[in-house]
C-alpha cells in the first residue's frame, strides 16, 4: 500500500509540471473573466427597480420543474467550501501554498465561486423562491459532508471531477436552452456562461488524467473501473430539506431534471463514452492483467447502461418543494 501511495505522489508531481504549463489555458484572468454584476440589475442606476420588475416578469414564465432544477443546481454550486476542502485532502496534492496544485485549487475555486453567487442573486430577485428554505438546504449540504467514494486517491478524485464537470456543463447548458424557450433570455445567458466555465474546467481535469494514463496506465484504468462500478454520484446526492433525512430531496430533484431532459441516464452514458474516447481507453498500452480486465469492463459498460437507460420510464411523481413559492 505504501508503495502505491508513494507512486501516486510521484505521478502527481510529474503531472503538476504539465498542469502549470496549461493553467492559463484552463483558467481565465480575474481582470477579464465575467462577474455576476455583469448580468444582474445595477442598484446604482435609476432603472434598478424597473429592471427587477422585468426580471420577475421573465422568471414568472419558467416551469415549476425548471425552477426546481435551477435551485438544486444553485445549492450544488454554493456547496463550494466542501469541494475546495475535499481537493486539498487529495493524496499527492502538495499543501505548499506556493505549489502548483494549491494554486490550481485556489484559482479553480475562485472561478466556481461566481456560479453560485450569480444564480443565488437571480433567484432572490425572481420572487419565485422561498430563500430561507433554499438557504437551509445549502447549509445542510455543506454540513452533511461529501462522500463520493474516492477517498483521498488522486486518480479516483480527478476521474470524478472530469465526469462531474462534464455533467454540470450538460445541466447548465440545458437549463439555458429551456429558459430561452420559456422566454427568460437573461437566465439563459447566465446559465450559458456558467456552462462555458464548466466545459473549460472539464478539459483541465480530463487532461490531468490523460497524463496519468501515460505514466501509470494500469492503475489509472483500475481506478476508472472502480469509479464506474461504484457509479458517479452527483455532488448534491445528500440534498435535503427541513424535516427530511439526508438525501431525501435528491431523488425529487433528479426526477425534475429527468422529466425536463436537463440531465438524464442517457447523458450519463454519453459522458462515459466521451471519457473512453478522450482517454484512448480502447488503445491503451502496457496494461497488466488487472488493467486489461478493468479495460474490458469499461469498454462493455456503455452498452449495458444504455439498455438500462432505454427501459427507464420518465418519472411522473409530482412533489412540492419547500423552496418554491406558491
Amino acid at each position: 500500500m505504501r508503495f502505491f501511495e508513494e507512486k501516486r505522489r510521484e505521478v502527481m508531481k510529474h503531472i503538476e509540471i504539465f498542469m502549470l504549463q496549461k493553467i492559463n489555458e484552463y483558467l481565465k484572468p480575474v481582470e477579464t473573466i465575467w462577474q455576476p454584476s455583469d448580468f444582474l440589475p445595477d442598484s446604482t442606476r435609476e432603472t434598478f427597480f424597473s429592471e427587477i420588475k422585468e426580471l420577475q416578469e421573465s422568471a414568472a414564465g419558467l416551469s415549476y420543474d425548471l425552477i426546481a432544477v435551477l435551485i438544486g443546481d444553485t445549492i450544488t454550486e454554493e456547496a463550494l467550501p466542501t469541494y475546495e476542502s475535499w481537493l486539498t485532502m487529495v493524496e499527492g496534492v502538495s499543501k505548499d501554498e506556493e505549489g502548483g496544485w494549491m494554486k490550481w485549487t485556489r484559482h479553480w475555486t475562485s472561478e466556481e465561486n461566481r456560479h453560485g453567487d450569480l444564480l443565488n442573486k437571480y433567484l432572490y430577485l425572481s420572487g419565485r423562491v422561498n430563500m430561507r428554505m433554499m438557504e437551509v438546504s445549502t447549509q445542510y449540504l455543506i454540513a452533511d459532508g461529501f462522500d463520493i467514494g474516492t477517498g483521498t486517491d488522486p486518480y479516483r478524485n480527478f476521474i470524478y471531477t472530469s465526469f462531474q464537470e462534464l455533467a454540470t456543463n450538460v445541466s447548465h447548458r440545458r437549463v439555458a436552452s429551456q429558459a430561452k424557450k420559456d422566454g427568460d433570455t437573461l437566465l439563459s445567458k447566465m446559465c450559458g456562461v456558467i456552462a462555458g466555465d464548466e466545459a473549460r474546467h472539464a478539459k483541465a481535469y480530463k487532461y490531468f488524467i490523460e497524463k496519468v494514463f501515460e505514466v501509470d496506465p494500469s492503475e489509472a484504468m483500475i481506478a476508472f473501473e472502480d469509479m464506474m462500478r461504484k457509479k458517479i454520484v452527483m455532488p448534491a446526492h445528500f440534498l435535503r430539506e427541513v424535516g427530511l433525512k439526508v438525501g431525501q430531496t435528491f431523488g425529487h430533484f433528479t426526477d425534475a431534471a429527468q422529466r425536463l431532459g436537463i440531465y438524464t441516464a442517457i447523458d450519463y452514458v454519453d459522458i462515459l463514452k466521451e471519457l473512453i474516447e478522450d482517454w484512448h481507453i480502447e488503445s491503451a498500452k502496457d496494461l497488466n492483467e488487472s488493467g486489461e480486465k478493468a479495460r474490458d469492463y469499461i469498454m462493455n459498460l456503455p452498452a449495458r447502461l444504455l439498455r438500462v437507460a432505454e427501459r427507464m420510464k420518465n418519472p411522473m411523481l409530482e412533489y412540492k418543494f419547500s423552496w418554491i413559492n406558491g
